[in-house]
C-alpha cells in the first residue's frame, strides 16, 4: 500500500502572494476553495478572459484581475501559484517557470506537476482540519469534509477558546502544561 507522505501545513495566505493562472471554471473552483477558507487571501488572477462568476467573486474579496496572456514576469513576488487554464502547455510552462524560481506550484488536475494539493478543509471557528487523499480522489476528500462538518459540533470553537485561556494560566514548564491539558481533554474521545 502506498504511503501518504504529504506534510500538512496551514499557510497565512493573507501574508503571502498567491497567483492563479486561468479565469475559467477551474480557476473559479480554485479561487472559491481558497477564499472559503481564507476570505482575505492576497490573490491575483491572470487570464485572457474571466467567467462572470469569477469576476463577481473577485470583486467581493479584493482579488486582483489581470487580463493578459501568461508570462513568467507575473511570478514576481509570488509565493504560491496555481495553474488552472484549460491549455496543458500553458500549465506546464507555469510549472517549469515556478520550479526555476523555487515557487510552490499546483497544476490543477495534474498531480505529477504539483508541489501541494488543495485538499478538503473543515472549519469551525478557530478549528481547521485539512483532509488529503494524496491527490487520488478529490471526491472522497469532499465527502469526508461533509461528514466532519456534520459531526463536529459548532461549539467546538468555544472549547478551544476556553482551553487557550486555561493554558495561559498554567505557569509550569511545557511538559507539565501538556500533561495537564491532556488530562483535561482525555474525556473528549470517550464521548
Amino acid at each position: 500500500m502506498e504511503q501518504n507522505e504529504l506534510y500538512p501545513i496551514f499557510l497565512k495566505v493573507t501574508q503571502l502572494n498567491v497567483l492563479i493562472v486561468g479565469g475559467g471554471n477551474v480557476g473559479l473552483e480554485k479561487l472559491t476553495f481558497l477564499l472559503k477558507s481564507s476570505p482575505n487571501a492576497k490573490v491575483t488572477i491572470v487570464s485572457i478572459n474571466f467567467l462572470p462568476k469569477l469576476i463577481e467573486l473577485a470583486q467581493k474579496h479584493q482579488v486582483k484581475l489581470v487580463e493578459a496572456v501568461y508570462h513568467n514576469s507575473f511570478l514576481n513576488s509570488k509565493h504560491i501559484v496555481i495553474a488552472a487554464t484549460d491549455v496543458i502547455n500553458v500549465n506546464i510552462q507555469v510549472y517549469k517557470d515556478c520550479k526555476d524560481l523555487n515557487i510552490l506550484v499546483n497544476v490543477a488536475d495534474n498531480p505529477s506537476y504539483c508541489d501541494f494539493y488543495m485538499g478538503g478543509i473543515v472549519t469551525k471557528g478557530n478549528i481547521k482540519i485539512a483532509i488529503s487523499t494524496n491527490g487520488k480522489s478529490p471526491t472522497l476528500a469532499k465527502r469526508l469534509r461533509q461528514f466532519f462538518e456534520e459531526v463536529i459540533p459548532d461549539n467546538i470553537d468555544e472549547l478551544a477558546e476556553n482551553l487557550n485561556l486555561f493554558r495561559n494560566t498554567i505557569k509550569e514548564d511545557f511538559s507539565n502544561k501538556v500533561a495537564e491539558l491532556n488530562e483535561l481533554t482525555k474525556n473528549l474521545l470517550s464521548k
